[in-house]
């Protein structure tokens, strides 16, 4: 099998195209260390473009909402979408106008998004979402009911195609411009999990699950996130 996927003008790069990759790893780790999505889809002429969360499990990507979403029951039948992610590395403020920029990464996958309707696969891609984002937490929750169940749409795609952008150049000014005095800088940007706020009828004698040890106050949410889906799917 390809390590890569197939590059056409659907996916291509072409706007500083060095900055394109295509491979499994590049495209997958930008994934994998995201939380939040947004699907762009057309429905009766009209672009739609829906932030969700997601995951993916090997080539496959999922995501979920409520049965009486018009998005979700229009997928049932297959419709194409286009899925990105994008993080945000840094404030990039240069020379002139022209040279201010941010550091990023993001990638952009396509597919034919289809609803998940057999009710066994459903319930594991609704514990496999659990444990992407929080690891072993779906072995220690109460079953789902079958309301909950019925309420929920577990939407899935195979990735057709796709490609990966990044920028991590920081400052690039026109070599001529480097001499003039306009202050020039990175700015880092990062998501940090901040400090957990228990439950307040939380029984006594609960403890933090193991499962939950990467979230400690002051780690990029990206870095867990990818710990997370590695531990899930890899570990």
């Amino acid at each position: 099998m390809s390590d890569a996927y197939p590059v056409t003008d659907r996916n291509r790069v072409k706007r500083l195209h060095e900055r394109g990759r295509y491979d499994h790893a590049s495209v997958h780790a930008i994934l994998d260390a995201a939380m939040l999505c947004h699907i762009a889809y057309v429905i009766d002429g009209q672009p739609y473009c829906t932030p969700t969360a997601f995951w993916r499990v090997g080539g496959h990507l999922y995501w979920h909402g409520s049965s009486a979403s018009r998005m979700l029951r229009t997928q049932r039948d297959g419709l194409p979408v286009c899925l990105t992610v994008t993080h945000l590395d840094s404030l990039v403020l240069a020379r002139s106008g022209f040279n201010h920029s941010v550091d990023y990464r993001s990638a952009m996958c396509f597919g034919t998004a289809r609803v998940v309707d057999d009710p066994a696969a459903k319930a594991r891609a609704l514990d496999s979402m659990i444990d992407r984002f929080y690891p072993g937490r779906a072995a220690e929750l109460r079953p789902s009911t079958e309301q909950e169940l019925k309420a929920t749409m577990v939407v899935g795609m195979e990735i057709e195609e796709a490609s990966a952008k990044v920028r991590s150049k920081g400052i690039g000014d026109d070599e001529a411009d480097y001499a003039l005095p306009i202050y020039a800088v990175r700015f880092p940007v990062a998501q940090v999990i901040g400090a957990g706020e228990p439950c307040p009828r939380l029984p006594a004698g609960v403890a933090v699950p193991p499962g939950l040890a990467g979230f400690t106050p002051g780690r990029r949410l990206d870095d867990v996130m990818l710990e997370s889906h590695r531990a899930t799917f890899e570990g």
